[in-house]
Formats: structure tokens, sequence, C-alpha cells
């Protein structure tokens, strides 16, 4: 317990001095030396002793509870999942006008006539301050802070997880705290400041005014692109170190539904018992059922069901699929349900009709469950595109089997389930999809172009929003990429900059190469010095860039026209 409350602290730490924490700095400053209304506004007024303690309380306070059961609650009183934050919003709208309005800051404290602390904006009235500000600060995701937020989304919520959350609170509230100390310190000890509070006071209304109007229009989010991450090689020692995957379970906590699952082998070419299958669970949408209704594995009793986890985009997806849609055409009749779990890895793959347009053109006629708040992903403690869980007629987990390939051993499993549920059954042959499963080793991984996933830059240059001028190295790695020319890097893609196309060198090992692009515009592929246009439109799609009868390794450049983002290549 000891080892998971300090990651947590450390991992609030990390985002409490990160660029996350800006939008709100301005707010905390103030609220340690502004004081409410009075009646001499010019006199020399010491500012509460406490106030800044009880802005950070409120503020841990109202992040730890919206965090972890928020949700939850809202889910169950049937209210839109972003009320918290716009109550937030208006709450911090109220208060920043009872500052520069002293009239109306006195009819905010009439309800409160009763309570000790009755003063909203005042110098006892932190911590409503801090609660507001709870509902609105948002955290830059780490791997603590998504250990937690899937913890809350599946309401699987224990001592373990409560301690993460609040220790990651304290951690993250430290910084700020030391910076609401800070404005304290500077009203006690400026002359001037705590001659002229009126002042003050109206301009750390404007202040808050200014964060609410902010937040409404997502005008954080864009600060927050134009400073750099100074924290990300931070962020992924934490995300990468042994100790704390084991200790955050990140693919998702263990819970009773899930705790045997570690007794299947993964990959078994024999059938295992894992406990039952959890259930599909904070589904977005289905389709392909009827009525598009949401079907639930206690449903399935009796049949043999497929469990696949797959991303449209996710090229390993893209070459398993034929292989479980043939299984399903091939085996429905006898016993087989495929249930997909679109999971998503990048945020325009939440896009419903993106999903089902994916779906359609997959050849995909089983049920799929839009998992976009990786609910499902998170029960199952999954953590790979593609997996495949492999249910028998009992509701037993008996094979899992993680990424590509396998796919003759994946199916002689689901043969001997669909006989020992029904001994008399009559299977149809067996499926002759081709494995293209390309060998270990062999080609280029998957390489993404944001700076959150960058892997197999070979640039000299940091590859980080605060970069935005490339030249190609002079030797660069095999199955490696190099950018030249005016870039914007950010979190999921990458865009150029100004009226000129801008150029991506790839280094590959493979016989097919794809982009997931999107946009408007055209790219220019050069290969052993022919060029190729491929126009790009519309949302996010995967475009051929090679196609060829045999793995070979080779240089590719393609030229990017401002208008289009690239999100990453895929390989087969």
């Amino acid at each position: 317990m000891f080892t998971l409350a300090l990651i947590g602290f450390l991992g609030g730490l990390i985002t409490g001095i990160s660029p996350c924490i800006l939008p709100v700095l301005p707010v905390i400053f103030f609220s340690g030396g502004v004081q409410g209304a009075r009646t001499d506004a010019d006199a020399l007024v010491r500012p509460s002793r406490w106030r800044p303690y009880l802005v950070i309380l409120g503020l841990i306070t109202s992040f730890s509870l919206v965090t972890l059961i928020g949700s939850l609650i809202l889910s169950v009183l049937g209210l839109p999942q972003d009320v918290l934050r716009w109550a937030g919003i208006i709450v911090l709208i109220l208060i920043g006008i009872g500052l520069i309005v002293p009239a109306f800051q006195h009819i905010l404290e009439k309800p409160f006539s009763l309570i000790p602390q009755k003063a909203v904006g005042t110098d006892r009235g932190g911590f409503p301050l801090g609660l507001a500000l709870g509902a609105v600060y948002v955290p830059c995701a780490g791997p603590v802070l998504a250990a937690i937020t899937v913890a809350g989304s599946t309401g699987r919520i224990g001592v373990e997880t409560i301690v993460l959350t609040v220790t990651f609170a304290l951690g993250a509230a430290l910084p700020l705290l030391i910076f609401a100390l800070a404005g304290r310190g500077v009203a006690e000890r400026v002359k001037a400041f705590r001659k002229r509070q009126k002042g003050i006071r109206i301009t750390g209304g404007v202040v808050m005014i200014a964060l609410a109007i902010g937040l409404v229009f997502n005008v954080p989010q864009l600060l927050q692109q134009l400073v750099p991450d100074y924290t990300s090689n931070l962020q992924s020692q934490i995300a990468d170190s042994t100790e704390v995957k084991a200790a955050l379970n990140l693919g998702g906590l263990v819970n009773d539904e899930n705790k045997n699952l570690d007794k299947c082998t993964e990959g078994a070419t024999e059938l295992e018992s894992c406990g039952t299958a959890p259930s599909i669970t904070g589904i977005q949408q289905w389709f392909n059922t009827p009525d598009n209704q949401p079907i639930s594995l206690a449903d399935e009793k009796g049949t043999v069901v497929l469990v696949d986890f797959w991303a449209y985009s996710c090229i390993n997806c893209q070459r398993s699929l034929p292989h479980v849609t043939a299984w399903y055409d091939t085996y429905k009749d006898a016993g087989l349900q495929v249930i997909g779990v679109h999971s998503p890895e990048y945020a325009f793959e939440k896009e419903p009709r993106n999903v089902i347009a994916g779906a359609e053109g997959f050849g995909i006629h089983y049920p799929v469950a839009i998992d976009n708040s990786l609910s499902t992903w998170t029960n199952y403690r999954n953590r790979y595109w593609p997996a495949h869980y492999l249910i028998d007629a009992d509701g037993v987990v008996r094979n899992i089997k993680f990424g590509e390939g396998d796919y003759a051993t994946t199916e002689k499993l689901i043969r001997e389930l669909l006989t020992q549920a029904n001994p008399d059954v009559k299977l149809p042959a067996a499926t002759e999809i081709a494995d293209d499963t390309p060998g270990a080793g062999t080609t280029t991984p998957e390489t993404y172009l944001g700076t959150t996933k960058k892997v197999n830059f070979s640039g000299s240059e940091k590859y980080s929003s605060a970069t935005t001028e490339f030249s190609f190295p002079k030797d660069q790695q095999a199955n490696s990429f190099a950018l030249d020319g005016s870039w914007t890097l950010g979190t999921q893609s990458i865009t150029p900059v100004g009226p000129d196309a801008a150029t991506l060198r790839l280094n590959y090992t493979g016989k097919e190469v794809r982009m997931v692009l999107s946009g408007e515009g055209t790219i220019t592929v050069t290969i052993n010095g022919k060029s190729t246009d491929v126009p790009v439109s519309g949302t996010p799609n995967s475009y051929e860039i090679l196609k060829a009868d045999t793995d070979s390794s080779g240089t590719i450049d393609v030229k990017v026209t401002p208008g289009i983002q690239a999100y990453s290549f895929t390989f087969g």
C-alpha cells in the first residue's frame, strides 16, 4: 500500500508541475491574497491565514470525488456527463462577479448565513472556490491518472483505488499550494497590494471570469498545446517502470470479475479454464444487434463466444479481421457468437459513424460494442489490439490470444468448444484464410507520429511540440522515420506549418506500407526516384503507400501539403 501511495503522489506531483496547471495558476495565486468586500476597501488588510489551504482542500476533495464517482452518480441520475464541469464554471463566474460587485457578493453569502463559513468569495470562502476549481481542473493524463480513471469508469473502486486517487490529488495540489502561499505572501509583504484591495479584488474577479469563459471555449487546451510538455520524460519513466506497471496493473485494476484471467496462459495451444468471463460494460453504443440494442454475455449462455478487441485504423486488427469475420460466417449456425469490442487508439476512433463505416468496410456483421470509455477493455485487463478472449457455452474464459497470428490454433479451439457444447453438431470445413501475419522481427513495427506515442524517430531534433524546424539526418537508422521542413507536432498527429509542403522519410521493411491521414490535400510518395500523388480527403483513414508481393527494405519520401494531418505508419 505504501508503494501505491508513493506512486500516486509522485504521479500527481509530476502533473502538478506540468503545463496542464497553467490555466488555473492565476486563480490559485489570487486566491491566496484576495480578500472579500469590506466597508473600507482600501484599509490595510492582512489576507486570511487559512484561505490558501482551504482552496487546495476544496480542490482535492472535488477532484477526487468527481474522478472516482462523479461519472457513476451522473449516470444513475440520468444527467449529462459534463454537468459537474458546467456547474464548476458557473460557480467560478458567480465568485468572480462577487469579487467585482460587493452587493452581489453579499447576496451569495445569504444562503451560508447559518453555517460558520458563510462567505463564498471572501477570505473564508476558499473551500467553495476550491470545489469549483476541482470540478473544472483537468490534469494531464499519465499512467496513474489512467489507472484511476478506468477504475472509476467501471465502478470497481476499492481501498487501493481511493489511496491512489487521494495521494495523486495531494501530489498534484502541492505545487498549487506553494503558488497560493506565494500569493498570500505577496499580499502580506507588499504594502501596495494590501492598500489596494479593492483593485486587486476586481482583478481577481476578472481573472476567475476569464478562466470560466476560457474553459467554455477550450482555451486552456490551446494554451497547453503551445507550451512544451517539459514533464513528458518523467511521465514516460513512470509509465515504463516495471514496478509501476505491476502496482497499477495498467491494463485495468484487478477486480472480482477479472481476477482469474491470470490462470490463462496467453497464446496457449490447448483449452484452459480462466474463470467466468468479465461482463461487457460501459458501452456507449451497439450496432449489428436487433434494433441496435445491447446484449450481455449472460444472454449468450449456451453458445460459444469470441470477444474481439479491435480498432478500425489498427493495421494489426485489419489483418486479423478477415479471420474473425470468416469464423463468424462459418460457425454462427453451429453456435458461435462473435462480439467485437471497438476500443479506440485515437480520439477520431471514438466517433460512432467512423466505427460503423469501418465495420462495413471490413464486412463485419456480428455485434459490435463501442467502448469509448475503455470500460470493457479495462474490465478484461486488456492491453493489446487485437485481443481474442474465447468463452465456452458455460460462460468461462478458455483461451486468451494477444496480437496477430496463430489463427489455426484459435479456430481449432473454437471447433473443440462447439463440439463440447453440442456433441451432435456437424461442423463445416475449417476456413482457409491465409495467415498474413508478418514474421517476427522482419517487419517495421507500427510507427506513431504524435508526441505521446512517438517511436522510431531518427532525427537529431527533440521530438516535442516546441520543435518546429527539422532536417533529415545524414545517416538514418533502419526501421525509422525522420522529418524535413516545418512541422507542428501534436499529441496524436503532425501537420506541415506554413504555405510549403514538408517531407517525411521512412526506412522500412515489409511488403505493405500504409499511412493514417486526415484533412484535405495531397501527399507525394517517392520510391526509388518514382513519384506518385495520393489525394487525401475527410476524416482519418488508412492510405496505401506501398504494396509488393514479397518483403523488402527501402526508403520512402512522403511530401505532405499543409492541411493534412499524419497519424502513423503501419506495415504488413
